[in-house]
């Protein structure tokens, strides 16, 4: 099964290789009919500390890292340099 990747806003930098990611999706609500946001935040390694508040960026699923951290910093070659 393929590793999910979602694209959000690094909202926090605060520990130690580690990013609160904030995810928004927009469904159409069921009964209401109208464009509807949600967010989520996830944290997500990122294990050089590159990434700081403001940043957007790709995260991907892996294996438990730590008792909150399932994600990590999915770094693209457009980023890197």
């Amino acid at each position: 099964m393929p590793k999910r990747i979602l694209q959000g806003k690094v909202v926090s930098d605060k520990n130690e290789q580690t990013v609160t990611v904030l995810v928004e999706r927009r469904f159409k609500h069921p009964v209401l009919h109208k464009i509807v946001r949600s967010s989520k935040k996830y944290r997500a390694h990122d294990a050089e500390n590159q990434f700081k508040t403001g940043d957007t960026v790709r995260i991907i699923e892996c294996a438990p890292i730590s008792k909150t951290k399932r994600w990590t910093v999915l770094v693209d070659e457009a980023q890197a340099s």
